[in-house]
């Protein structure tokens, strides 16, 4: 998928960057890491700026997000709560439950948003749950497109620092990621194990 990657961008140049960022929003298996690094290498061997990067894909990166959120809006809290009503009872979820989430994203989401944007595959999924909770659009867009652009303009700028190197960069950008992953992991396990042993005392 890397090698498809830096073909297009070699292409196509911002258009490029713009098209594959909106796609890998849409679709979190793309890897932003190396459309962003090696955007920034391309500043060094062809005529783009940093700037023009950055600019490309956080316009790509907010316009997927958009469409993410679109979905959110459609899928809605009520759907939620006819699946948890029907097959909640597996994991010890009641309705209850998704009105207190809804409620935590309802006071906590716009930061959520913000902080996402800066973690490898939540940054996309995001914006669906920010959707479902009808979170302000204008807020969602000012958070969404702050968080994409801090982290649109560290990738490009390590990109071009590091020139060929790009590539190692992306290594490390898996590490980052393997490590955040387990730390989500096992929060939600803990979140799964404190609902568990609220709803059986309750059932006690």
């Amino acid at each position: 998928m890397e090698n498809w990657i830096t073909e297009f961008m070699n292409d196509f140049g911002y258009m490029g960057i713009f098209l594959l960022i909106a796609l890998e929003n849409i679709f979190p298996p793309i890897p932003s890491e190396v459309i962003l690094t090696f955007g920034g290498f391309m500043t060094t061997t062809a005529n783009m700026t940093i700037m023009g990067v950055v600019i490309a894909s956080t316009i790509g990166s907010v316009a997927g997000a958009v469409v993410l959120y679109g979905i959110g809006l459609l899928l809605d809290v009520k759907v939620i709560e006819r699946f948890v009503e029907r097959w909640g009872h597996i994991l010890r979820l009641t309705v209850s439950d998704v009105h207190k989430a809804n409620s935590w994203f309802d006071k906590y989401g716009a930061w959520t948003v913000f902080f996402c944007r800066l973690v490898p595959l939540i940054r996309s999924l995001i914006s669906i749950p920010a959707g479902m909770s009808h979170m302000s659009f204008w807020l969602f867009l000012l958070y969404t497109t702050s968080g994409t652009l801090i982290w649109n303009i560290i990738l490009v700028n390590i990109g071009a620092a590091v020139g060929s190197s790009w590539e190692d960069i992306v290594g490390y950008m898996d590490i980052y990621s393997n490590i955040v992953y387990a730390i989500l992991a096992l929060l939600f396990i803990l979140f799964v194990v404190l609902i568990f042993r609220r709803n059986k005392g309750k059932v006690k």
